[in-house]
């Protein structure tokens, strides 16, 4: 037994010629070692372009939603959000027809299928804008009224409304941002300093993000309340 200990002594000394029982880990060399830094700073930046990304998109829905709102004057981003029952599918208006503006308070649409010229009448005073439609069997003519004060404070509402709407959206683009930043502190992929780093970063998209919407819409309700 004592000759069995000895050898095993001297076999974790390296004095038979084994290696030792235990030896310390290779240290890494310097491109293994920036290896998770690297994948660390891509997804971060995935983040970055995905957050960036969604909140440029609500902003457009924002204005796309406003120009819907009419200003005393024909334009035919008004009808954009009228959709017509088109052989039992829901189709936007502006796909199936011709739009043109005649005159600063008229519109006229011409329907590719004339067969569809009372179902986009039907569409048009169901859409809520406001607008009667005048169906002479060829084409439909839309006379822009002057708008009322009444009316016009409504339509500010609208506009508070939308903006409103696609501020919620800009929020809700932050929660999910920094949510996936912060997996990643969880899951050690980041340190806290980058961590809150990036927090701070989506912050500053958000506050950005959501000046602009204000921007956009104090522009249309200028426009709303010019006679």
């Amino acid at each position: 037994m004592r000759i069995l200990l000895a050898l095993l002594a001297m076999s974790s000394r390296g004095v038979l010629g084994f290696a030792p029982l235990t030896q310390p880990p290779r240290p890494l060399t310097p491109s293994q070692s920036l290896v998770p830094l690297f994948m660390a700073a891509d997804e971060i930046e995935e983040i970055y372009m995905d957050t960036e990304d969604r909140m440029s998109k609500s902003i457009e829905s924002v204005k796309k939603n406003l120009n819907t709102i009419r200003t005393g004057r024909a334009n035919p981003n008004m009808l954009d959000r009228v959709t017509c029952d088109y052989y039992g599918v829901p189709t936007p208006l502006n796909q199936m027809s011709s739009i043109s503006v005649p005159s600063s308070q008229q519109l006229q649409i011409s329907p590719f299928d004339k067969s569809q010229l009372t179902n986009i009448e039907k569409a048009i005073v169901e859409a809520d804008l406001g607008l009667s439609a005048n169906n002479d069997g060829t084409v439909i003519r839309i006379n822009i009224p002057e708008l009322t004060e009444d009316r016009r404070k409504e339509m500010i509402k609208q506009c508070k409304s939308i903006g409103e709407e696609g501020k919620v959206a800009i929020r809700n683009v932050r929660r999910d941002g920094v949510d996936a930043i912060k997996k990643l502190e969880k899951a050690k992929t980041v340190g806290e300093d980058e961590m809150l780093d990036g927090v701070e970063a989506i912050q500053k998209m958000t506050d950005k993000s959501t000046k602009e919407i204000d921007e956009i819409v104090s522009k249309k309700e200028k426009e709303v309340m010019t006679v």
